[in-house]
């Protein structure tokens, strides 16, 4: 016969012990996850951390070819310009600024957001502006509209450098302001140009001031660069890049199209946040959002391949939109594999 000890011992847990249980199985599950994942962001730091002086030197590659691009469009500008560069007899090699400018005689490039602005004034656009407006746009819509801000203009040199420094001395911004607020200002700049009759942003521009003074010793370039390097250094980190500039709003709108992305590996990737600390653009770096496209969609991502080399376990990759999904799944392959040997 059984004793009423030997009957409580053998009756079933209640209800609510069974939840309690099973929510108790998840937090434990979850706990480990979380100390695995913790543990693997500190070993891919520490691997960062441990590079060779030549895995470093390759890792500022991009930087490198960057700088290499910038200067190089404003010697073609200024050789052309002082040193009479020519690709034949009378016809020059770089003619114009970045607004309008003419390559090789034959070949008309007209920044899409100038022309725009031109159009609103209510002055008809010549042939050649729309045929150059029409080639840098195509361009811009397959690589990316902010690859201008990257790999063309010279402010983004100032503005990096400032990125710099503030990093090294530790400087804390003063004040926030969102990064939506550079479209405010593109909208404004827009209608200030309708109502008044004048490219509102050519007027003031910066990016046009500095090319012309560089170009040709005019304006008030250096000037310009000077307050925005004293703003993005001792007020807002990529203040004026990343807050305020009108034209880089404009040409995020355009890098959704782009074809040319950054690939994101979520087998790979340790969130060990590496990435966003070196990105002028943060905010395009959502894990959540990388793990749903498995690229970084924004068209704030200036392609500026900041995050790509830095990234420990190889995570971010430059590829091409319609390659990322079949890449994608070939990485999700061997992912499998590696966890099922």
């Amino acid at each position: 016969m059984s004793t009423p000890e030997n009957t409580v011992s053998r009756r079933a847990p209640p209800e609510g012990a069974k939840q309690d249980l099973g929510r108790l199985g998840v937090f434990v599950e979850s706990a480990q996850s979380s100390l695995g994942k913790g543990a693997d962001a500190l070993a891919s730091v520490e691997k960062l951390h441990n590079r060779t002086l030549g895995a470093r030197v390759w890792s500022w590659r991009y930087i490198i070819l960057r700088r290499v691009s910038q200067f190089g469009f404003l010697l073609l500008f200024f050789g052309t310009a002082h040193w009479g560069w020519q690709v034949a007899k009378k016809v020059p090699l770089l003619t114009g600024n970045l607004s309008a400018s003419k390559f090789i005689g034959l070949i008309p490039l007209t920044d899409p957001f100038a022309a725009l602005q031109i159009f609103l004034t209510g002055h008809a656009l010549q042939q050649q502006s729309l045929i150059g407006a029409a080639i840098v746009l195509g361009i811009y819509l397959l690589i990316g509209g902010r690859v201008f801000c990257a790999w063309v203009c010279p402010v983004n040199v100032v503005t990096d450098g400032a990125a710099w420094l503030r990093n090294k001395l530790g400087i804390q911004p003063i004040f926030h302001l969102p990064r939506t607020l550079r479209y405010f200002i593109l909208v404004a700049a827009l209608l200030i140009t309708v109502i008044t009759g004048l490219a509102a942003f050519e007027w003031v521009s910066p990016i046009g001031m500095a090319h012309r003074e560089i170009i040709f010793g005019l304006g008030l370039g250096f000037t310009a660069l000077l307050a925005i390097f004293l703003f993005d250094l001792l007020i807002l980190k990529n203040g004026w890049c990343g807050h305020l500039c009108p034209l880089g709003a404009f040409y995020s709108l355009i890098g959704k199209t782009a074809l040319l992305r950054v690939r994101f590996d979520k087998n790979t990737c340790t969130r060990c946040g590496e990435c966003a600390r070196v990105c002028p653009e943060p905010q395009v770096l959502n894990l959540k959002k990388l793990d749903e496209r498995g690229y970084v969609f924004s068209g704030e991502c200036s392609n500026c391949g900041r995050c790509t080399p830095i990234c420990p376990e190889g995570s971010l990759k430059f590829d091409f939109k319609p390659l990322i999904r079949g890449h994608n799944v070939q990485a999700d392959a061997i992912a499998v594999q590696r966890r099922t040997r």
